[in-house]
């Protein structure tokens, strides 16, 4: 069962037995007798396996779809202005790709409309979740404290209109619906350890509402030929643009803390699944909490694969200069890594500056 150029390579099971070399001595019907056991045997333990061992490959890539208002992105997906966009993914082929700053819509438009331009583009993915982002949703507080309401940094999470800059998760296999769960709504205040800003800084009736994520977070089981896989995807705050009690820097350690308590659960140690997403945390620069991100890189459920990009690992670039590392890919322990990279592809004016990662794995 092979697959075009730029899809998972397939590794196979031989099915031919092994056989021992004939001793020049031995009897006709001996080895004849042997060499049928064998085969029987043989036949027996290829029954017993998978038709192949398959490399998955799963993608997170932090878009350029979002637009200035709602419905623009439906418009310019309908007359294809949103192809450079959506060309890399076709290309990298994914078997799973979680997307960020994607505009959600009620009905799902722009995530059909994606599906079908990709389609078009000769890699199809049938299969798909959205579920409402926290984006742009009033607080009805003065969050930023400057005097304004109403301000996308008073929002739930940063926006100018509800559902900006969502989150869209495509997928070559069908999802377990009954398993898949959005966590969006999780409230910071009731985390373990939520570390909210000092002195008070949000009221009751603020944090009574206000939730963890700043946008998405969700655990989707999907279906793949050779087993479930979950993937835990999260979109965090960034780090920045607050003043010294560190709300947005607080808020995005919090996040990251959240997955790390989540994959600690039992239930998680009896499925293979990997934590993806833009976590907006470079542990080695940037203004973020590098506690926070340093202790999912180093936890011994996750591994850190080594990109074989030649830029150490670097996702994002922005005009001023500043490189970071801030999407990720982790696979669980429970997985082989075949392959990984951030796909440094070119990019037009008005494109994301964060770059396509990818990793190839294997369930074991």
């Amino acid at each position: 069962m092979g697959l075009p150029s730029g899809k998972p390579v397939h590794a196979r099971y031989r099915d031919e037995p092994h056989r021992r070399h004939d001793r020049r001595k031995a009897d006709a019907w001996r080895t004849g007798c042997g060499r049928w056991f064998a085969a029987c045997l043989t036949a027996l333990f290829v029954a017993a396996l998978p038709a192949t061992a398959e490399t998955y490959r799963i993608m997170t890539y932090h878009t350029g779809l979002s637009r200035d208002g709602p419905a623009l992105l439906v418009r310019d997906l309908m007359a294809a202005k949103a192809d450079e966009q959506l060309r890399p993914i076709a290309h990298l082929a994914p078997d799973i790709v979680v997307l960020q700053n994607v505009d959600f819509d009620h009905d799902r438009i722009a995530a059909h409309l994606i599906q079908t331009r990709l389609a078009d583009m000769g890699h199809e993915m049938p299969f798909s979740y959205a579920a409402r982002p926290n984006t742009g949703i009033g607080s009805g507080a003065d969050l930023d404290r400057n005097g304004k309401l109403g301000e996308p940094r008073d929002m739930l999470g940063y926006g100018r209109f509800a559902g900006q800059g969502g989150m869209l998760l495509l997928s070559r296999f069908p999802l377990v619906d009954e398993q898949t769960r959005d966590l969006s709504h999780v409230l910071w205040r009731d985390q373990e350890t939520p570390d909210l800003p000092a002195g008070g800084f949000f009221p009751d009736g603020v944090l009574a509402i206000l939730p963890l994520h700043t946008v998405n977070a969700w655990d989707v089981v999907i279906q793949t030929p050779t087993g479930p896989l979950r993937v835990l995807t999260s979109h965090a705050s960034t780090p920045a643009f607050d003043g010294p009690e560190d709300r947005n820097g607080l808020r995005n350690a919090a996040e990251l803390g959240f997955w790390r308590r989540y994959i600690e659960q039992p239930a998680l140690q009896q499925m293979p699944f990997v934590l993806l997403g833009t976590l907006n945390n470079d542990p080695s620069g940037g203004e973020g909490h590098r506690t926070a991100i340093q202790s999912l890189l180093n936890h011994d459920a996750l591994q850190d694969p080594h990109s074989t990009d030649a830029n150490g690992g670097i996702t994002a670039e922005w005009a001023f200069g500043l490189a970071l590392r801030v999407d990720y890919v982790l696979p669980s322990s429970r997985l082989r890594v075949r392959a990984a990279k951030v796909e440094r592809t070119p990019r037009s004016s008005g494109e994301s500056r964060h770059y396509p990662v990818w990793v190839d794995v294997t369930l074991q």
